[in-house]
């Protein structure tokens, strides 16, 4: 079973990364952030932005492989579908008893409530695009995102 962070805290960080803006620029840069800090740490993962259903940034360092495409793909779908990281939405099923693909009605091999993909959020727009990583155990694909996504965001 896995340790998730509190749901209070996971739900603090959605309301605090908030986006004035998000343009492909943007996109773009918040890509090369994720990079350049994954590359910083020899980190083993795949970077993916996307703005609306575009994907505008995507990058898969050594040590990934298919499968972590794959992992993105079910991340993103979970966060289109439900408005909050995967992450929240996978403990917030575990803190039920259930999974989040048992209480959605979802298929397992399309969906994945696992950390690591974060909705993008402008003010007074809503959800506007994706960010996920993975490669990591899922609460550091998740942290690895929430650090330098608040990075980006203070600096917009």
């Amino acid at each position: 079973m896995t340790d998730y962070p509190p749901l209070d805290e996971l739900a603090a960080q959605e309301a605090e990364l908030v986006l004035a803006r998000f343009t492909h620029q943007d996109a773009l840069a918040l890509g090369a952030a994720l990079l350049d800090a994954a590359l910083a740490g020899s980190l083993p993962v795949v970077v993916d932005v996307r703005h609306g259903d575009q994907v505008v940034f995507h990058a898969a360092l050594p040590g990934t492989s298919a499968t972590n495409d794959l992992w993105v793909e079910r991340k993103v779908r979970v966060v289109r579908l439900v408005g909050t990281s995967s992450l929240r939405a996978g403990a917030g099923a575990a803190a039920e008893g259930s999974t989040f693909e048992e209480r959605q009605r979802v298929d397992p091999l399309l969906y994945a409530a696992h950390g690591g993909a974060f909705p993008l959020v402008v003010r007074d727009v809503g959800l506007v695009g994706v960010v996920t990583v993975s490669g990591l155990p899922q609460v550091e694909d998740h942290e690895l995102v929430v650090r330098v996504l608040r990075q980006f965001v203070a600096g917009s």
